[in-house]
């Protein structure tokens, strides 16, 4: 694959033409290069044609760390449940990642060829925004996260969510993002008819080798 680095992101070209693209959101406080190194462990095939974008999260500060300026898709204020959440933040972001698809979209890829996938604070806007999505995608991955916003979900997710394999899947000592609230997302998705496929593993808040081999399974089911 070829790399292409940019300002507003990485992309692995595949030296086919690409037929599909899988977008990636990195966590809290890392940039796109976090999860290139995974491309080549997923061992999906060199002629499949998938395109991998890793876009970088805009600075911020973010309240959790001091007020620190970091990369983040949305403030954080704290890890309990009743902190309050940063709904500009993450509608902002929300706009910026359907940005993302829509380049792919316009690069000729189609909508049942696209996935968009993240890690942490990155599979939090993944879920937001692949289930406010007006048109299906090939699915969606959500690592060691959780759904953002899920007070006002049931009223602004749309029917196309419902049509999309979403692939959540967390560790059980995740001492950041805690199990339950992965957990709690999948149980809750799942409970209002959406296709979710849960997974969990003996890991903090990471990923492990089980849990890359599942991801390459899904890539393979909905892309291949």
């Amino acid at each position: 694959m070829k790399m292409i680095r940019n300002a507003d992101a990485i992309v692995l070209e595949p030296l086919a033409p690409a037929r599909a693209a899988v977008v990636w959101l990195h966590g809290l406080s890392a940039d796109g290069s976090d999860f290139v190194p995974l491309v080549p462990e997923l061992g999906l095939p060199a002629d499949a044609g998938i395109r991998f974008v890793f876009p970088h999260a805009p600075m911020r500060p973010v309240t959790l760390n001091g007020g620190m300026p970091m990369r983040a898709w949305y403030d954080i204020v704290g890890l309990s449940t009743g902190d309050a959440q940063d709904d500009a933040g993450i509608r902002e972001s929300e706009r910026r990642v359907r940005s993302y698809l829509d380049q792919q979209l316009d690069t000729g890829i189609a909508p049942e060829r696209l996935i968009l996938a993240g890690f942490s604070q990155g599979g939090a806007i993944t879920l937001h925004t692949g289930l406010r999505l007006p048109q299906a995608i090939a699915g969606l991955i959500a690592l060691s996260s959780y759904v953002p916003l899920h007070e006002v979900l049931d009223v602004e997710a749309t029917p196309a969510a419902r049509q999309m394999p979403i692939f959540i899947a967390h560790g059980r000592q995740d001492p950041v993002v805690p199990y339950a609230w992965g957990e709690d997302s999948a149980n809750g998705l799942s409970a209002r008819g959406y296709r979710v496929e849960w997974h969990r593993y003996a890991m903090a808040h990471e990923v492990c080798a089980e849990e890359i081999a599942d991801i390459a399974a899904f890539l393979r089911k909905t892309l291949l």
